[in-house]
């Protein structure tokens, strides 16, 4: 009997450690990452443009992916994206929406996500139009005794 409450306890033991691994590893993704930046911080109106200073996320459940590229943005929404290569150069992202017609808008420097029939979440992050960190608050000396 006691072997059997030993070996449970340590199956359970294992089974909570490697939850919260999975969950720190998950809060510790680029897209949150990234996400609580903008949240914090706010960003500029994004302009009709080109940019080659974004970063693409792809997320799957709890894993997320990060990479460099540029994108297309035309009366608010973006109508291209492309991920940077290793030699410099560009590709288009060829991924199909499971939705079609649906815009990606841009709010606060952040595309609306693009679901794929491969049920991946990608959202353009424009990092160039995050606001610059706020000065800290100036703390009071303490009373002297003068």
């Amino acid at each position: 009997m006691k072997k059997i409450i030993t070996t449970l306890t340590l199956v359970l033991s294992i089974v909570a450690s490697q939850a919260q691994t999975k969950k720190a590893e998950d809060e510790n993704s680029c897209y949150l990452k990234w996400l609580q930046k903008f949240e914090n911080r706010g960003a500029d109106d994004v302009a009709d443009g080109s940019y080659a200073d974004v970063i693409i996320s792809f997320r799957n459940g709890g894993d997320a992916e990060c990479f460099n590229g540029k994108c297309d943005v035309k009366e608010g929404k973006v109508v291209a994206m492309y991920i940077k290569m290793e030699d410099g150069s560009y590709e288009l992202v060829k991924k199909k929406p499971r939705y079609e017609k649906v815009p990606l808008t841009i709010t606060n420097g952040m595309s609306s996500p693009l679901l794929t029939v491969e049920s991946e979440l990608i959202n353009v992050l424009f990092i160039k139009k995050i606001k610059p960190k706020k000065a800290g608050f100036v703390k009071a000396a303490d009373p002297s005794d003068d």
